[in-house]
């Protein structure tokens, strides 16, 4: 693996604002008065003032060269011109970023006015994520998404018609109504929109979203009762990787597709476990311990914020900060190195941890492999079609594998309250 590189940071900015509130949504974002904006503008860049002041006493590296800027949401897009002015100002006072940065912003149809639009490029944003989640009128309505199939076609040529080209668009496999032969509609107009990048993700059915609760629940509100079976939604995930590829998106992570060399810069640091600062409401952050020499020796700080806005705005501190120590990074290099289609070179987590850490994780693999869960070829680990679809399973075989083996320090994980 190679050294973790010390003079490069991402950026993830946590917008929580939306116009309405889809019902599948796990995340910390809702529907707040618009006069909130402001105020969370202002925490965000008081956020940015204070990074590099947090760091120091953390005692954690942040380098000041930025690469990749996320807009996440939320909906970023209803965000004021004038405000995503001020923040992108603030990001350039405290940060340096790359002339090539890749800077992203998350966008819903039918929520990008132009004067945001040109707020958004004027600030060099230079790719856009639409969460479009189905080209289906009936099936995007039953959700609670504000847009058509329309209006979400015309947004894409909006964003080229200003010179955004870099477009990923979102699909969910599994919501309420869809059908085989509706999925494969949407995936043939994503097709046919050309766009570089696509998501695709299986409907996530858990007690945090109000869709999850009701199926769970056996109910019928929000149209639960219509939400396909685990087996049809498996197979859908399964006919938009073949549909994509036919259409030149090839997958390279479990959940995303790509054109030569399109990936999503931003969240490829995440799988490769390199460094980023998440500022805003619910929002991660991943930073290496500050020491003379190869980072790769240290601790990890992971970082989160609140995910109450009130407490936010506030001026809460950290919700949490914890440590990992090296047999909490070794887990992570497996859990999120197999996300990738690249897969998990063995050499390179061998001299990242040396055997004796590793060791223990090469037979928990075998066992994978047995299982039809993994395969092995030219030194390199990956998840087979159907490990895709058990990801969690396969993850979980990596997970307290030195927690006997293991020195008091690498079991050691310290939590923090700031």
């Amino acid at each position: 693996m190679p050294d973790f590189p010390t003079d490069a940071l991402g950026l993830y900015i946590s917008i929580p604002f939306c116009r309405s509130k889809c019902t599948y949504c796990n995340f910390a974002s809702g529907v707040y008065p618009a006069s909130e904006h402001a105020r969370y503008v202002d925490r965000l860049i008081a956020d940015l003032a204070a990074a590099r002041a947090w760091a120091e006493r953390m005692g954690v590296e942040l380098p000041r060269r930025v690469d990749t800027v996320y807009l996440g949401g939320g909906t970023p897009s209803l965000l004021a011109p004038e405000l995503i002015t001020r923040l992108f100002a603030a990001v350039r006072a405290e940060f340096d970023l790359d002339p090539e940065a890749e800077i992203t912003a998350e966008c819903a149809p039918g929520q990008l006015p132009d004067e945001v639009l040109a707020a958004l490029t004027a600030a060099g944003v230079n790719r856009a994520s639409l969460g479009v989640q189905s080209f289906i009128d009936s099936e995007a309505k039953r959700c609670g998404r504000l847009h058509n199939r329309a209006i979400a076609l015309a947004d894409i040529e909006r964003l080229r018609s200003v010179g955004i080209h870099n477009l990923s668009v979102d699909l969910i496999a599994g919501l309420a109504g869809q059908s085989l032969a509706s999925w494969e509609e949407s995936l043939a107009v994503l097709a046919a929109t050309a766009v570089p990048h696509a998501s695709i993700y299986m409907l996530e059915v858990d007690e945090d979203s109000r869709l999850g609760r009701e199926v769970l629940g056996g109910g019928a509100r929000y149209h639960a009762d219509l939400v396909p079976s685990d087996d049809a939604v498996a197979q859908m995930y399964s006919v938009a990787i073949e549909r994509l590829k036919q259409a030149g998106l090839a997958q390279y992570e479990i959940s995303n597709f790509c054109r030569p060399g399109m990936e999503s810069r931003h969240n490829l640091r995440y799988w490769q476990r390199r460094p980023y600062l998440g500022l805003g409401l619910d929002a991660s952050s991943m930073l290496r311990e500050a020491q003379p020499g190869h980072l790769a020796a240290g601790r990890v700080l992971r970082a989160t914020t609140t995910s109450d806005l009130t407490a936010y705005l506030a001026g809460a501190p950290l919700a949490e900060t914890e440590w990992l120590a090296r047999a909490r990074q070794h887990e992570e290099a497996w859990f999120l190195g197999l996300r990738l289609n690249a897969g998990v070179s063995v050499a390179a987590v061998e001299r990242e941890f040396g055997h004796a850490m590793t060791a223990p994780a090469l037979k928990a693999a075998a066992r994978l492999v047995e299982t039809g869960l993994l395969v092995s070829g030219g030194g390199t680990l990956r998840l087979t079609p159907r490990g895709q679809l058990l990801s969690n399973e396969a993850f979980q075989g990596f997970l307290g594998l030195n927690e006997e083996s293991g020195s008091d320090a690498d079991r050691d994980v310290e939590r923090a309250r700031l």
